[in-house]
């Protein structure tokens, strides 16, 4: 299936999202990397929305048609590291492999460094086997700083990651 990557947007999360959002997010191939649970009925997906991505400062449906298919999460340091965010995303299985992750973390690097004007730096912990993650950050321009050994605990296991950058600074990818 081959997907015009015109139609792939990012906007905040909406309640209505819930029924696509358990679509992704109740998949343990999508949320096997990431720190949240596998979500199990729409309720939970609702209560998730209302209450964890709707009053987060910068997270993000990533879409097709306005569609909900996966999301992108920044986190701002504060105090003396406030010039630092940490980015995360998940994409929807059916559409790994198609460019999407791309496309959408293209434009969100594009609007953090607008909407955070504060943030300089733009980082990213992928676990070393997660070679489709490591692949959209190099495509957009991170660059693989290193390896952190047993650095992140994921539902119970302890994986290496390596760290990924992008600068303000840096050449921005068009969206």
């Amino acid at each position: 299936m081959e997907i015009d990557l015109s139609r792939v947007s990012i906007r905040p999360f909406s309640l209505t999202d819930a029924h696509d959002f358990l679509r992704w997010a109740g998949d343990v191939r999508v949320t096997g990397n990431l720190r949240w649970q596998t979500f199990t009925s729409e309720e939970e997906a609702l209560v998730f929305i209302r209450d964890v991505c709707l009053p987060h400062p910068w997270r993000r449906s990533i879409c097709i048609d306005d569609r909900s298919i996966g999301f992108i999460s920044v986190f701002s340091e504060s105090g003396d590291d406030r010039f630092k965010a940490h980015i995360g995303y998940g994409l929807s299985h059916e559409y790994w492999g198609k460019g999407i992750a791309t496309r959408a973390v293209s434009i969100a690097v594009t609007q953090v460094f607008n909407d955070l004007p504060h943030v300089l730096r733009l980082q990213a912990f992928v676990q070393t086997q997660n070679k489709a993650s490591q692949r959209v950050l190099e495509k957009i321009g991170f660059k693989r700083e290193g390896l952190l050994r047993k650095y992140s605990c994921i539902k119970g296991i302890i994986h290496d990651v390596f760290v990924y950058s992008l600068l303000s600074t840096d050449l921005l990818p068009l969206p």
